[in-house]
């Protein structure tokens, strides 16, 4: 006999009673273990997405009335120790120069590899990038938000670390910004009088380094860079995992971009003038190694560390939140944060000082329309 199709069976009429019998038995067991394996997946996919998420944020406005001590020098010896680490790193995998015959080191067909042999820059840049980031690897990982969370611990005692939820950005949700719950907010600094977030300086160096790699590797313009930067915000750095956009990383990303350019100066720098550019020098020289070259009998070369780094060279006021104010994904998320600010601070209004938007808007020239907020950039004389 044909047996009829169940449409409303949960089991095939094939299966044999005593699997049906097992299922009816342990069904409670079987839902458990379903679910177990469901959280799991779940877990996994939070982790995934926390672990590749970049987004930091900071409150800048309720610390905006205490009093921290300027960070700046503590942060400049931070990062020229590193810089002059990877030198040395870099210095270290010179070919060996020794076997090169000295009659045949100056034909033409060796020019190229001689520089190379002395000076390799995927060397200095690959070492440089792992000094900066206290890193093996000078590529994998979230180095921005890497280099942040050193930074907390090594400015502990000059910044100021506030909570999400003793925050102004305790009332976003976890579907409004997941990202922004998953993660602590960053720490403020005092630079030069500037309110600045850690994660700025995270922006600074490894964003500044995609900048730099579009515009050098990939032969895009600045601002095809700052472009792709807007479209970071726009996605896994802002709107899409925190809901909020901030134009302060704009700013950190393309000086960031001047850092990296300033390493060797290939190109002059966007933001100066001729003059300026005509007496601006590079971080690190290829130059001849006198000693070395007397005591080998032929030129030998070396990168040599040549102009100390300083962050006031680059910070600004609109690398200040309550400057060059933030943008938010929708106006529920843009509410609730204006109402906490005015609970915190009923007088606040963004930009905090018109004055350093005016100053910036003189700064970054053309650039400014890509870095600067709106209400940043039409700013005026009070």
């Amino acid at each position: 006999m044909t047996q009829k199709k169940c449409s409303l069976c949960p089991v095939s009429p094939h299966m044999p009673t005593r699997t049906i019998k097992f299922i009816a038995d342990n069904i409670k067991e079987l839902l458990f273990i379903y679910m177990q394996k469901i959280v799991i997946v779940f877990i996994l996919f939070s982790t995934f997405v926390f672990q590749t998420s970049f987004a930091a944020e900071i409150d800048s406005v309720t610390p905006r009335k205490l009093k921290l001590e300027n960070s700046l020098s503590i942060i400049n010896a931070i990062f020229n120790q590193r810089m002059q680490e990877a030198v040395q790193k870099a210095n270290a995998q010179q070919g060996d120069f020794e076997d090169i015959d000295e009659d045949e080191y100056f034909e033409d067909e060796y020019i190229e590899e001689g520089e190379k042999l002395f000076c390799d820059e995927e060397v200095l840049y690959t070492e440089l990038r792992k000094a900066i980031y206290q890193s093996f690897t000078a590529s994998w990982g979230l180095k921005g938000y890497d280099l942040d969370k050193q930074l907390r611990g090594l400015l502990s005692r000059q910044s100021y670390s506030l909570s999400l939820n003793d925050s102004i950005y305790r009332d976003i949700d976890y579907l409004e910004g997941f990202s922004l719950n998953l993660k602590e907010l960053s720490d403020v600094v005092n630079i030069n009088g500037f309110l600045i977030g850690l994660d700025k300086i995270g922006h600074f160096f490894a964003e500044g380094w995609q900048y730099f790699e579009l515009t050098q590797n990939e032969n895009n313009s600045i601002e095809q860079a700052i472009e792709w930067g807007k479209e970071q915000e726009a996605g896994k750095f802002g709107y899409s995992t925190t809901g909020i956009f901030s134009f302060a990383d704009l700013v950190a990303n393309f000086n960031g971009w001047r850092f990296w350019n300033k390493v060797l100066l290939k190109e002059d720098d966007p933001l100066k003038g001729v003059l300026a550019n005509f007496f601006n020098r590079p971080y690190i020289t290829c130059d001849i190694q006198i000693i070395a070259s007397i005591k080998n009998k032929k030129i030998v070369k070396a990168w040599e560390y040549n102009s100390r780094f300083d962050l006031s060279d680059y910070v600004d006021g609109s690398w200040d939140e309550g400057n060059n104010c933030n943008s938010y994904q929708d106006p529920i998320i843009e509410e609730k944060v204006t109402l906490r600010i005015k609970n915190v601070d009923p007088d606040f209004s963004c930009p905090f000082s018109a004055e350093y938007c005016l100053e910036s808007q003189e700064k970054y020239g053309y650039y400014a329309k890509y870095v600067l907020h709106p209400y940043c950039l039409i700013a005026a004389k009070e």
